[in-house]
């Protein structure tokens, strides 16, 4: 049966940016997975056969992320984090403690082989974080199930080459006594680059032979970045950027991004990306236009076009 007395709203004074999500993951976990917050259950932990093969799933992120899981460890470990790395199910495939503290990690269930997703735990930094597929914080009573309330974790989605969501990275603690904003955010944006520089890393590695375009600032945890191939075709594009150009998570794309068409591009996404791309080049190329069109694969006139194209836009009036 559940507690309804225990049905209340996740109240904290932190960022509410990183608690954005905890509401609904309650609602989740009252209506959806029906799951008892007195219980005191941890999370099921995977046999040493089990979390190999979804190690091997994970594949080249893995190698990728070792390095951030070493600079974010030794960034974090005074403050009594640890960190670890999650598959898009929930596992622990990767993870971070000091020695001193390891014996409660593994008490807690914070170690390799921890299945941490939303369903069967209830609300936490790893399920949730994946769930909303943004950044989360669970600060102690915050969790769903009484159980975890000695816990506090912050998460950050992470996505591999393709846009998919390939897990979370988080850092979580057992001995937290009261929420501290600024520890928080410290450790909200450590792991924030942590996951950009993981996606980077995968998509420059899959697109190696590839020119790399960057479209703007990064949006959340992914980079908007595309990969194009010798005739300047895109072929490759990141979560922020398939997000920003209407293309579906995964989808193969083989597609011009600045053609010798001399219309007006009417496809919001497209335009915005043009514009990007437009701008990046001229960047690039200190205002010089034939520069600029070398790196975009056309020539010089058909960029002129593009720009008129375009007029009205903040990039054909600097342009």
């Amino acid at each position: 049966m559940l507690n309804r007395s225990r049905v209340v709203s996740p109240v904290s004074s932190a960022p509410a940016a990183l608690h954005a999500g905890l509401d609904a993951s309650w609602r989740r976990c009252q209506h959806d997975y029906g799951l008892d917050p007195a219980s005191p259950t941890l999370p099921d932990v995977l046999s040493g056969a089990e979390l190999r093969q979804c190690s091997q799933q994970v594949g080249r992120l893995l190698h990728f992320a070792g390095p951030e899981m070493d600079r974010l460890h030794g960034l974090l470990e005074p403050g009594g984090y640890t960190v670890m790395l999650s598959n898009a199910s929930g596992v622990v495939v990767m993870h971070r403690a000091e020695r001193s503290i390891q014996r409660g990690c593994r008490r807690w269930h914070l170690w390799p082989g921890a299945i941490w997703n939303e369903r069967s735990v209830g609300t936490n930094g790893i399920g949730t974080c994946l769930a909303e597929q943004r950044g989360t914080s669970v600060h102690r009573n915050q969790h769903w199930r009484s159980g975890l309330h000695g816990l506090t974790c912050i998460a950050m989605p992470v996505y591999d080459a393709s846009g998919r969501l390939a897990g979370a990275l988080n850092a979580s603690a057992f001995h937290v006594t009261a929420e501290n904003s600024t520890m928080n955010a410290l450790v909200s944006s450590s792991l924030l680059q942590a996951a950009r520089q993981i996606e980077q890393a995968c998509f420059m590695d899959v697109y190696r032979n590839h020119a790399i375009m960057l479209l703007g600032m990064a949006d959340a945890t992914s980079t908007p970045m595309l990969a194009l191939d010798q005739d300047r075709r895109v072929v490759g594009a990141t979560h922020a950027a398939r997000q920003h150009m209407g293309i579906a998570t995964a989808q193969e794309i083989h597609m011009c991004l600045l053609d010798n068409a001399t219309g007006p591009v009417t496809a919001a996404p497209l335009r915005e990306a043009q514009i990007m791309a437009i701008d990046t080049a001229l960047a690039c190329a200190r205002g010089k236009v034939a520069v600029a069109a070398r790196m975009l694969g056309i020539s010089r006139s058909t960029l002129h076009r593009k720009i008129r194209n375009l007029a009205g836009t903040p990039s054909a009036k600097r342009a």
